[in-house]
C-alpha cells in the first residue's frame, strides 16, 4: 500500500548498519522535524553518534526537508556534514528524486527516514525507495501535522495489525 512504510522503528537512532546492509541500502534521505530534531530544535539523543556509523560504513545522506526554514536544516545539515534539500515538496518526488541525483544512487538503494506517512512514507513508495516511518521525537508539532496525526495513527495501528498477521 500506498501509505504502508516497509519498515518501522521507534527512532532512527535503531536503524543498525546491519538492517542497512541486508536492505542493501547505500543511502538515506533524513526528514528533520520530529525525526532528527524535536520541536524546539533539539538533536536526537545519539543521533551524532549513530551518523558517524553510518558515515564509516561508507552508507551516505542527504536531509530533504518539507520546511523551508533553511537556517533551522543548515544547522542540523552541517553538524551531521550532509548536503540538503529545504522545501523538498514531499511527497511529490522533486525532492527526493534531487536527493537520489545528489547521492548518486538508484531509488531502490535509497531509504526515505521520516515521521510521517503523508509526506515522508508516501514520497518514497512513490520514487520506489525503502520507506522507513519512526515515531515522532515529541507529541508537540505544527498545526497542519497535530490535524494529520489521528490519521496517521489509524494507518499505523492497521500496518502493525498487518505485519503481526504476517508473523504468524
Amino acid at each position: 500500500m500506498l501509505y504502508y512504510p516497509k519498515y518501522y522503528f521507534e527512532n532512527i537512532t535503531q536503524i543498525d548498519i546491519d538492517f542497512l546492509k541486508k536492505n542493501n541500502i547505500k543511502g538515506l534521505i533524513l526528514d528533520v522535524d520530529n525525526t532528527l530534531i524535536d520541536y524546539n530544535h533539539n538533536l536526537i539523543d545519539g543521533l551524532e553518534n549513530w551518523y558517524e556509523k553510518i558515515k564509516s560504513n561508507n552508507i551516505s545522506a542527504c536531509i530533504v526537508s518539507n520546511s523551508n526554514k533553511k537556517e533551522k536544516i543548515s544547522k542540523v545539515a552541517n553538524i551531521l556534514g550532509i548536503p540538503y534539500i529545504s522545501f523538498g515538496t514531499k511527497p511529490l518526488k522533486r525532492g527526493l528524486k534531487k536527493a537520489a541525483r545528489i547521492l548518486n544512487l538508484k531509488a531502490n538503494e535509497i531509504a526515505v527516514i521520516g515521521d510521517q506517512i503523508f509526506t515522508d512514507v508516501i514520497g518514497a513508495n512513490r520514487c520506489k525507495m525503502v520507506s522507513i516511518l519512526v515515531k515522532p521525537i515529541s507529541e508537540k508539532d505544527i498545526f497542519l501535522t497535530v490535524i494529520k496525526r489521528p490519521i496517521e495513527k489509524y494507518i499505523i495501528n492497521s500496518y502493525l495489525k498487518k505485519q503481526k498477521g504476517e508473523e504468524k
